[in-house]
């Protein structure tokens, strides 16, 4: 098999369970180079797309198992979009460097093993996939993924970087109310989602111009209204970023990144937690871990 038909494979297939196929180890060799766009992915009559909006419980109410459940589906959710989006980027961008290509692969496969485990887990809540209406948030920023470096900055530095944040606070949450399954869990994901950042810097770094900085850079390949908000989480943990290796001065200017929407969410849950306080961790990841 080619990555290309395994890629059109991920993305047409209405299946959940063919979704889930990982990467080969092997692939056959790619003769045609010619950029594809599917606008659509193909989905189950239970995961279409849906404009209906459903909030995701707040964090002091996790205590709740009933929506444990309902917040394991709203991940779940991303988990398959990127699966999907990253197969839409090995189609659109066939000259992508292979450093860059092989890495959005592995970004697959443990993104595929990141949706069993909240699968899995959502389950053992009462909630299977498709109970609730998936949005599509992801795909809304199909027409901002004119280069690959627009695709990096929007799907790895900002979705991918703002659950950095996510994952981490939801472990601590629900590490305190004593669900440490769930809190390891989501620890997994954390852990992988520095990967998947630093996989995604590479294909963003090698294209900021001499004349302007990562933050310049960066700016410029996103498009209103989606703006650096959506590249942070709840609560901004810099730390992360660090660990992904992040420019520093990036790092601040997207800490101190605000706009119209800032300080909307109800900052009082985060502080009940305590969190920010710690970095949760499960293995010594560093910015420097080689093979990514």
């Amino acid at each position: 098999m080619k990555v290309s038909e395994y890629a059109k494979h991920l993305l047409l297939a209405p299946n959940l369970e063919d979704k889930l196929l990982p990467p080969s180890r092997r692939w056959d060799e790619e003769t045609d180079f010619i950029p594809i766009r599917i606008e659509t992915p193909g989905r189950s009559s239970n995961l279409q797309f849906s404009d209906k909006k459903v909030k995701i419980p707040r964090l002091e109410h996790l205590n709740l198992i009933s929506n444990r459940g309902l917040s394991l589906h709203h991940f779940a959710n991303h988990e398959l979009m990127a699966i999907e989006l990253f197969a839409w980027a090995l189609l659109a961008f066939p000259s992508a460097p292979k450093s860059v290509r092989n890495g959005f692969l592995k970004t697959i496969e443990e993104e595929q093993t990141h949706l069993k485990l909240y699968l899995n887990r959502m389950r053992d809540f009462g909630v299977n996939f498709g109970d609730l209406p998936v949005n599509y948030i992801f795909w809304k920023q199909l027409r901002q993924f004119g280069t690959l470096e627009s695709f990096a900055a929007v799907m790895s530095v900002s979705f991918e970087g703002a659950n950095l944040d996510y994952a981490q606070t939801y472990a601590q949450v629900f590490t305190y109310f004593g669900d440490n399954v769930t809190s390891e869990i989501m620890l997994t994901v954390f852990e992988d989602e520095i990967k998947h950042v630093k996989r995604g810097l590479r294909a963003f770094e090698h294209s900021v111009p001499e004349n302007k900085n990562h933050w310049e850079h960066y700016l410029s390949l996103i498009q209103f209204p989606f703006t650096p908000r959506r590249a942070k989480g709840y609560l901004y943990l810099p730390e992360t970023r660090a660990l992904a290796g992040m420019d520093p001065e990036f790092i601040r200017s997207l800490g101190s990144y605000e706009d119209e929407y800032t300080g909307r969410v109800n900052l009082e849950s985060v502080k009940k937690f305590g969190l920010g306080e710690t970095i949760l961790r499960k293995n010594r990841l560093d910015s420097h871990l080689p093979n990514l």
